[in-house]
């Protein structure tokens, strides 16, 4: 979490996701009281969690359906 190209709220968003998606409490409730002490407000938290459960409801169906690569997203 030092210094670098992101700020320091974007760093603290990425890990509660991180946090989210790994099914941590621990980890979810305190990156979630950092997050706001470093500006994350409601509607920030909001849309976060909206974010987290489509891309989460997404990836399971895509999953399911086992939908291919598109050529230029192989890499």
């Amino acid at each position: 979490m030092a210094l670098g190209v992101l700020d320091s709220l974007t760093k603290e968003l990425l890990y509660l996701v991180a946090s989210m998606v790994a099914g941590c409490a621990y980890c979810t409730a305190g990156h979630t009281v950092f997050a706001r002490a470093k500006g994350m407000t409601d509607a920030m938290y909001r849309e976060l969690l909206a974010i987290v459960g489509m891309a989460a409801e997404t990836n399971r169906f895509a999953q399911a359906l086992r939908v291919p690569f598109e050529p230029d997203l192989r890499g």
